[in-house]
């Protein structure tokens, strides 16, 4: 984490920090010392406010699995807002995330690794998605455009929701239906005017539609 210039490590519901673990951090000692620690994720959840919340998962689910679609780290790094307060999710050793503790989360990132042995070691994995998301900071910044902001991007998937519970189709197509207009929204860059623009739109639609 220290090479990478993040200062915040949260823990969730850890086992007992032994020595071994300050010494295996070496120079990035001060951020074992200083990491937050919490029972469950909810209580992490409850306690700072998070703009946006990215879970990592050695087995992404294809194009049918919604809640598993991914990105590549590259594409997490160009991607996230700088201005946002982001959390990026690291699983267990061995068993990784739940799919409750996935579906809780606004992206998926994935790293793509060779099908005979996809599962990488947790620091392995967490070193090449920071630095992705360290190379490519300060690019988001230079395109010059300012990316709508976490508040309005949640602002704009409420909407979605009101509008496709008006609509008569089973309950399961309403989640599935939500659930992938969150992941578009959450990949791509989408800027302030673009998203009152669609907010104002939905809103006309329902109108319509009551």
């Amino acid at each position: 984490m220290a090479n990478f210039g993040l200062k915040n490590l949260v823990l969730i519901n850890p086992p007992e920090l032994k020595e071994e673990a300050f010494y295996q951090a070496m120079h990035g000692k001060h951020l074992v010392e200083n990491a937050k620690i919490y029972r469950t994720l909810d209580e992490f959840y409850n306690d700072i406010s998070i703009d946006f919340k990215v879970a990592s998962t050695g087995v992404a689910g294809g194009s049918y699995n919604l809640s598993r679609i991914a990105i590549t780290p590259e594409q997490l790094g160009k991607s996230l807002n700088p201005k946002d307060k982001t959390a990026i999710l690291f699983g267990r050793e061995g068993n990784g995330l739940t799919n409750e503790e996935i579906d809780s989360c606004d992206m998926v990132v994935s790293i793509p690794t060779d099908e005979e042995y996809p599962i990488m070691n947790i620091s392995h994995a967490a070193a090449i998605i920071l630095y992705e998301v360290f190379k490519n900071r300060n690019e988001f910044a230079a395109e010059g455009l300012e990316e709508s902001t976490a508040i309005e991007k949640e602002l704009l998937i409420e909407d979605m929701e009101k509008m496709i519970d008006t609509l008569s189709i089973p309950e399961h197509k309403k989640k599935n239906g939500l659930k992938a207009f969150k992941n578009i929204i959450n990949r791509a860059f989408i800027t302030g005017r673009e998203a009152h623009t669609l907010k104002g739109i939905l809103r006309r639609l329902k109108n319509n539609l009551d």
